[in-house]
């Protein structure tokens, strides 16, 4: 059944409960395949990152990446899970082009981590905790690029080039349990979560959870049963959601759309569908199969992986402090409320702002700037904050700076635009555009005396008492220093001169 129109949020929820799964593919941060030795950097030609056994080459074996067994412990063990004593590898079958094997190697029936929980923190403060089905290694496939089509899917396009570069990346799928009882939050639910899993994934090491990047992608299966009923209703699954608001939208999407169908009379079909960044909507992909179709069988040519307790132990112990612990610690320790908090956390910036305390800071000074200049800069540029090329370290000298009297907050500003420019370190900024603030008395003196002279009718008003009309006189000797004289300072010998009293 096609919808044309979809039913409110609100008349949605007043008649349907949403229940949500997420099944969230980590793309580890190891150097090399999963199952090869095959380089995983990005950048080179395509297929330049190729070998027999990723291809599928016949008479190839595959060797099990002992960082990827370690890093899927550390996840698992993060998102407080039990670790298996033996697991194994299965073929997952089915044809695509993208996948050279005809299968792809993952894990079925025996995951190695399993039966654990994540608690998330919405933007109110609410914790909701969404409990953990499993979290199993695997590999990614290839990469198609459909070319001569108006979308650039497949459908439509006149051929599609492969790229084998990206098959046999280590993957971590991590899917929860069905996520019940977030009712008209379920979105937020949604959001909050692949949110705070990429801050753990990232506070781990394991992997940058880049989703801008294909890092971190998002499967969203939604399903809604009308209240007071227990069974859950056919479920959809949004494919490969790669921004946080993507994934809220797409949640927001499909419970408006399967409500629609619903309250109209029709019937959810379980498929596949894909989200659409420009205007939030998904469109039907494929009938979804059931694991059955994938006929699941055990890797013959890998064995069983057993990780000893011992170990697991030891890498409990190296688990980092978890992201929403340190988040609550940073914040008493900032001075700073939930909300200040979070937009510091929605713009990627709680990592630099430690960096730059721990470089010499103030903790204020670095948010102000992180949060201010830089962050502007970003947004402008389209770039995130971490990938400006000015690091915490510069950040701090000019907060250093500024606090020494050297520079006033505008010159600050036109320093780290030189920074940000590739003229050099803040220091080599200054010198080269003659920043620094005129603190030379008789130079500034020399100043104030020229700006009273020729701003006569203004002295007088300000001798008269007009102690406001003062900001004149700054203004012009600000003028005259370029914007280097201490404006405060500037303001004090102005009154001297005059023989008047701000009080």
């Amino acid at each position: 059944m096609t919808v044309t129109e979809l039913l409110s949020y609100d008349a949605a929820l007043a008649a349907y409960d949403p229940v949500m799964g997420l099944e969230v593919h980590v793309e580890l941060g190891t150097k090399t395949k999963m199952f090869c030795g095959c380089s995983t950097e990005l950048g080179a030609e395509p297929n330049a990152q190729t070998c027999p056994t990723c291809l599928g080459l016949p008479g190839s074996l595959p060797v099990v990446n002992a960082v990827g067994v370690e890093s899927a412990i550390k996840i698992g063990l993060a998102l407080n899970c039990e670790i298996a004593e033996w697991c194994r590898f299965a073929r997952k079958n089915y044809f695509y082009p993208d996948m050279p094997k005809n299968f792809q190697t993952s894990q079925y029936d025996e995951p190695i981590a399993f039966n654990g929980y994540l608690d998330v923190q919405l933007e109110d403060g609410e914790i909701f905790r969404v409990e953990i089905e499993r979290a199993h290694m695997e590999e990614d496939t290839g990469k198609s690029t459909h070319i001569g089509g108006a979308t650039g899917r497949i459908h439509g396009a006149s051929h599609s080039l492969l790229d084998y570069n990206r098959a046999g990346i280590p993957l971590i799928e991590i899917v929860t349990k069905p996520i019940e009882g977030a009712g008209e939050r379920a979105p937020e639910v949604a959001k909050a979560y692949v949110a705070e899993l990429r801050e753990l994934i990232r506070a781990l090491g394991v992997s940058e959870a880049r989703m801008d990047k294909g890092q971190m992608r998002c499967d969203v299966n939604l399903s809604l049963r009308p209240h007071g009923t227990k069974v859950f209703g056919t479920r959809s699954e949004t494919k490969n959601v790669n921004s946080l608001r993507s994934v809220e939208r797409a949640a927001r999407f499909e419970i408006q759309r399967h409500a629609a169908v619903l309250t109209a009379g029709g019937t959810i079909v379980q498929e596949t569908r894909h989200f659409h960044e420009d205007d939030g909507t998904t469109t039907s992909g494929r009938i979804k199969d059931n694991a059955e179709d994938y006929r699941y069988f055990p890797e013959p040519d890998l064995v069983p992986v057993a990780p000893q307790r011992e170990w697991v132990e030891e890498l409990r112990a190296t688990l980092p402090e978890l992201p929403r612990v340190r988040r609550n610690r940073l914040r008493e320790e900032w001075g700073i409320g939930e909300q200040d908090m979070q937009s510091i956390l929605n713009a990627g910036a709680v990592d630099l702002i430690v960096a730059t305390t721990d470089a010499g800071a103030p903790a204020d000074q670095a948010r102000k700037w992180w949060m201010g200049e830089l962050a502007r800069n970003a947004n402008e540029s389209g770039r995130a904050l971490d990938e400006l090329p000015i690091t915490p370290a510069q950040v701090a000298r000019v907060t250093e700076l500024v606090a020494s009297g050297d520079l006033t907050d505008k010159l600050a500003r036109q320093v780290i635009e030189g920074v940000l420019a590739g003229e050099g370190d803040p220091d080599a900024v200054v010198e080269k555009r003659g920043l620094k603030v005129v603190s030379d008395e008789g130079a500034l003196g020399a100043a104030v005396d020229e700006a009273i002279a020729g701003n006569a009718a203004i002295a007088d008003k300000i001798r008269g008492g007009k102690v406001a009309a003062v900001g004149a006189l700054v203004g012009a000797v600000m003028k005259a220093t370029r914007g280097q004289a201490d404006a405060a300072r500037v303001k004090d010998l102005i009154l001297e001169k005059l023989g008047v009293s701000e009080g």
